[in-house]
Formats: structure tokens, sequence, C-alpha cells
């Protein structure tokens, strides 16, 4: 394998060596860093291999080729931000269950340093440093920038590893709560759909048959025909970047407020007052990862979405 490049950017030249290897397994050998962090550095196209961002951290490398990768990465450990306000629902010496107001992100990453979930959890639980990666220490699971609701994460190396294996297993219960536009034909199913990164547009995810299994449950809960909106339950069998969005999407429901996925211009002004994408993660459920004890909890739509929810209720329906 040969290399040239900038002090930032180094280019990498695929040799027979590492043919038919994963790139993500590579990426994490060459700038010596967990896996985990070199799926996050494809994610975020930090990557490119042929001049494009692979469409999954599973893409096996070909003679040939050739991958644009930083020099020097290293997972530093966060800072911990006192300012940052948690609304904990559930604490123990091993699990932190928080309630994630929208707009919060949760660990650094892609233009944000500060003022993050996991920055206030480090605040709040020194401890948690040394729990899983430096950068995003406790983090087992994410919530977009724009979801509200519940969220697990780990306060000790025992925790984070059975949370961690719980989501492997898709045994974690998570359900949320979204408004679509259109209205389902069923009032149940499953959308099962491989889901991997735009090559057109790399911060978005699409449904794509190379990508990585993607499986979203559904019940429509309500109908609201007079401004063409459905009040859906969603529940999470995978967790792929965006998966609610994308599917929802992807079988022409978009959700309300989202202007990344489906974008829909309502004609209808309360449908278009959504400042964000209607959806919140109401409950979650897990196996406690030193007792054995099934935990559940739940969370209210916030006012936000109530009060939106609401008001559509209150239009009458087409006669």
């Amino acid at each position: 394998m040969t290399s040239s490049g900038s002090p930032e950017r180094i280019t990498v030249a695929v040799t027979e060596a590492v043919v038919g290897q994963r790139i993500d397994r590579v990426v994490s050998l060459l700038l010596e860093v967990s896996r985990s962090v070199a799926s996050d550095l494809i994610a975020d196209g930090e990557v490119l291999l042929d001049g494009a961002v692979p469409s999954k951290p599973s893409v096996r490398l070909e003679a040939g080729q050739s991958m644009v990768l930083p020099e020097h990465v290293v997972p530093h450990a966060i800072q911990a931000d006192p300012t940052v306000t948690l609304s904990i629902r559930f604490v123990d010496d091993h699990v932190i269950v928080v309630d994630k107001p929208a707009g919060l992100v949760v660990h650094p990453g892609a233009g944000v340093h500060s003022g993050t979930l996991a920055q206030g959890i480090l605040a709040a639980f020194p401890e948690v440093a040394n729990v899983g990666e430096p950068a995003r220490p406790g983090i087992v699971h994410r919530l977009d920038r724009g979801t509200s609701g519940l969220l697990m994460v780990a306060r000790s190396a025992k925790a984070y590893e059975a949370l961690t294996e719980q989501l492997r297993s898709r045994t974690v219960a998570r359900e949320y709560r979204a408004l679509v536009h259109g209205l389902p034909t069923a009032n149940e199913g499953i959308i099962d759909a491989p889901i991997g990164r735009s090559l057109r547009h790399p911060t978005r995810q699409i449904v794509r048959a190379d990508g990585r299994p993607a499986r979203t449950a559904y019940t429509v809960l309500e109908r609201f025909e007079a401004v063409d909106v459905a009040f859906l339950s969603f529940q999470l069998e995978t967790g792929r970047t965006h998966q609610i969005r994308v599917h929802a999407d992807a079988v022409g429901h978009p959700l309300v407020g989202d202007d990344r996925y489906g974008a829909v211009q309502s004609p209808h002004t309360i449908i278009r007052s959504a400042l964000r994408p209607f959806l919140h993660a109401v409950l979650l459920g897990f196996e406690h990862p030193t007792t054995g004890e099934w935990m559940e909890f739940e969370s209210p739509l916030p006012a936000d979405l109530s009060d939106l929810l609401n008001a559509v209720r209150a239009i009458p329906a087409r006669m």
C-alpha cells in the first residue's frame, strides 16, 4: 500500500495486501483508530474511494482503487460542558436515561464542538469519560438534532458492552410518534428497505439495494383528511442513520417539518408551521445490564409537537 498527499490528507493506493478487506477495517488500521471511529469518518464523508464517498463501511476494496483520508485522526477526549441542561429520567451506577430536547446535538462532530448532550453528561458524571469512545463517552445510540425523546447512556464499561450488544441483537424497544404527509392505506406494516449514503448528496441517506439492512414497523394512529396528514407510531427494528425519515419518505409519506427528506410544501398553514421534523422517541425499553430487569420509559410529546397535533385535531373533517 503506497501513499502520498498533503499534511492534512493522504492518498492511499490499494495493494494486494488489503484487496477484499472491508474499507472500515483498513481505515482503522491505517489511522490507528477503532472500527467505530473509522465508520464515523466514512459516514461523515471524510474518506473517499476512487473519488467518491463509500456507500457503507462494509465495502470491500479492489485492486487498483485509491483512497483519500485524513492523515491523522485522534479521537480526542471531549471537554465537559456544565452549561448543558439535561432532563434525566433515570440514573444508577450503570445507566442514564435522558429525555433529549429538539435542537440538542448528541455528541461533537460535523462542525459542532460544544454544547452537546455528551458534554453535559460528562460534566454531571465525570466517570463516563472512561466509557466507550473518548470523542463520545457513554453514547451507545443517537437521536438526530431535530428529534426529541428518550436516549440511554452507559455509565460503566459493563453497561456499554451490554447495551451495545442489545442494540446489535435488536432487543431494545424503541417507539416513536410522527406526523406524516399523506394518508397511508394500510393501518400497519413493515418497511423493509436497505439504507445507504446518497452518492449525489453525501450528507443524506437513501434507500439503495447495496445499503445496510433496515426495518421499520409502523401503525397508523389517526388520519386527518382535511389537511392530508396522518399520526403514526414507528418502531425501530434496526438503527440506521435517519432511518425513520428515510423510510417514511421512501414510501411516499415524509415527515411533516422535515426539509431534508421529502420537503413537502403543504397548502395548509398549520402544517407549514412545523419548525422541525415531527418525530419524538416516546418509548425506550431495555434489559438492565447488571440486574437483567426489563426497564421501560415513556416520554410524552413536547409542547411544540403536541400543540401542532391538537391544532390539527381541531380542524373539522371534510364533509
